[in-house]
């Protein structure tokens, strides 16, 4: 299994730097409502979390293209033919993460395409919430998390 994008949540200022890069790097345009990254931001909680196409292993927006415009490229990234689209939005409605998202100027549906393999939302994240890395390596993390819930209910246990 190849890199993919990781989030890190806990991570997130609500910069939103990757909404920014992303719009530009694939319409040179600054306009986050065309990024194929979304910063959601949840005031209550106090938390921003970035959501994108997770490139599923199983694609349901791939199975019900009835063109053909979706495939999985070289790299692994579930990628979209604009030439091939009809614009039917069947993608939008069967991605159960609602990742997939509607340009109105263009006319066309866009989702993440890991920008050909070094995805600018990682590489420009001021924190590090998103990264795009070896899912392996992110044993580290599950480890940290795993310390300290065992801290939390460990004192709990003592009490």
């Amino acid at each position: 299994m190849g890199k993919q994008l990781m989030i890190k949540p806990e991570k997130c200022i609500g910069c939103r730097t990757c909404e920014l890069v992303c719009s530009f790097g694939h319409d040179q345009a600054f306009n986050p409502r065309n990024a194929n990254v979304t910063v959601m931001a949840y005031e209550e909680a106090a938390i921003n979390i970035p959501v994108m196409c997770l490139q599923c292993e199983d694609p349901c927006c791939l199975e019900v293209c009835p063109v053909g415009a979706i495939s999985r490229n070289e790299i692994g990234a579930v990628v979209m033919d604009h030439a091939k689209c009809i614009g039917c939005k069947m993608c939008m409605n069967a991605c159960p993460l609602g990742n997939i998202s509607f340009n109105k100027e263009k006319k066309q549906v866009h989702k993440c395409d890991l920008c050909g393999g070094e995805p600018k939302c990682a590489k420009f994240c001021p924190t590090g919430a998103i990264t795009f890395e070896d899912p392996d390596e992110g044993m580290d993390r599950k480890r940290a998390v795993a310390d300290r819930f065992k801290d939390v209910f460990g004192e709990e246990a003592k009490a």
